[in-house]
């Protein structure tokens, strides 16, 4: 596992890591390799606080589910039940909605903001409907926004600053005693400083650090392993952490419960956690990117193992170093062999039905035909080439991720969806 990690990160130009592996009630494998900060050499160690990035979003979602298991909240209610303020199309969103990334609301990630915990609820409270790229209820496109407005519906419901309310209901109960939302507490613990690269080979420490309290639901939570090890074991063990109960098992199944499916796709999303197949076993899991750190976590219940990866470079996650850790901790079946997909002819159905400008907040694309031939356009970029390799799925002819097509009633395309997220049809 060392040896994989430590030829990943210098592959990837990653300056350090940590990872740990879980198997049953146990944590069986803790490292941390490469340096925590490139201008001092100080070598990473296990328990050395990083930020999570996306991978907090299993957490703002266990505290919801929480609540809702409680009956302090209705996870099908209207979020205008609780929160006081939104417009009116925003205020019939639901906390499923939210959590399951079908609230129809746009996508953004600002690095930089307010630190006051008055941010999260003065912004929300500042949306109008025009937050929503398209009816709630209708697709699933991943929203950072949605998780804001889910991590203020645990402020509200529970009746702290977001931040108290996550250790009052996650950290505190599990025993994760030094994860924190707070900068501020963060740097009084060992701390991993955080990189972006600077050319091929080199990374720089990422000044000023990034962070904006008005997005902290979605991806700033600082954490280490062990302390996302135990959130790990519980999840694994019907909600119980050295023997103690500690996360309610019907928690558990909520999140772990397909609640969205990726247009498609064989992979769905639960509540803050994707579904899907490893090399044949089923696994919940989520990445994170934040500036200057990534992270991944991934779970097989099943088979009750975990791996966490914690790194120190925007959004790096270390696919290999999972996937041997997972071939340590249980069977796996064969690599999928590499195939290029094959293309497919356009037709003139195709020419009419996909034609059409799309949009997801501030972000626009547009497929356009000529001479027979359909080419996209991404925001202020020069044309390209589109190939198709399958009646719903579509490729740059330059090459990158495909870009699937939904149709609407009337047959013509409605969404276009990539990278998790969809742009909808603006007529």
């Amino acid at each position: 596992m060392e040896q994989t990690a430590r030829e990943e990160i210098a592959k990837l130009n990653v300056p350090g890591a940590s990872i740990a592996l879980v198997r049953g009630e146990e944590v069986i494998f803790a490292k941390g390799v490469g340096v925590a900060n490139v201008e001092t050499g100080e070598a990473v160690r296990p328990e050395m606080l990083f930020r999570l990035g996306s991978t907090t979003k299993m957490l703002t979602a266990a505290a919801l589910v929480g609540l809702a298991v409680e009956g302090k909240v209705d996870l099908n209610a209207p979020v205008g039940r609780y929160l006081t303020g939104l417009p009116p199309k925003l205020s019939q969103v639901t906390a499923n909605q939210l959590l399951s990334h079908t609230a129809g609301i746009r996508d953004e990630a600002p690095m930089y903001g307010s630190h006051d915990d008055a941010a999260l609820g003065n912004g929300i409270r500042a949306w109008t409907d025009a937050w929503l790229f398209t009816d709630p209820g209708r697709i699933f496109s991943y929203s950072n926004p949605g998780f804001w407005m889910a991590g203020y519906l645990v402020e509200v419901v529970s009746g702290k600053p977001y931040a108290d309310a996550m250790e009052a209901r996650v950290f505190q109960p599990l025993g994760m005693a030094r994860t924190t939302l707070r900068p501020t507490v963060a740097m009084t613990w060992p701390l991993a400083q955080g990189h972006e690269a600077a050319g091929a080979a080199k990374c720089v420490v990422a000044r000023p650090a990034a962070d904006n309290a008005a997005s902290w639901p979605a991806g700033s939570v600082f954490s280490n392993t062990a302390d996302l090890a135990r959130f790990a074991i519980a999840f694994l063990n019907g909600g119980r952490v050295g023997g103690k109960a500690v996360l309610d098992p019907k928690t558990i199944a909520l999140m772990s419960a397909p609640h969205a499916a990726y247009p498609d796709s064989k992979e769905s999303y639960g509540y803050g956690l994707t579904l899907m197949e490893f090399r044949g076993v089923k696994v919940l899991a989520h990445g994170g990117s934040r500036m200057g750190y990534g992270s991944y976590l991934m779970m097989a219940p099943a088979q009750r193992v975990a791996v966490i990866v914690q790194t120190n470079r925007t959004g790096m996650s270390l696919p290999a170093t999972v996937e041997k850790a997972m071939e340590v901790l249980t069977t796996l079946g064969p690599k999928a062999a590499m195939r290029a997909p094959e293309s497919m002819a356009v037709t003139a159905e195709d020419l009419s039905r996909h034609t059409g400008v799309y949009r997801n907040g501030g972000e626009r694309l547009e497929i356009l035909a000529r001479e027979n031939r359909l080419y996209l356009k991404r925001g202020g970029m020069v044309e390209v080439p589109l190939v198709k390799h399958s009646a719903t799925r579509y490729a740059l002819e330059s090459g990158g991720p495909e870009y699937v097509v939904v149709a609407g009633a009337d047959g013509k395309t409605q969404y276009l969806h990539s990278g998790s997220r969809s742009f909808a049809r603006v007529e």
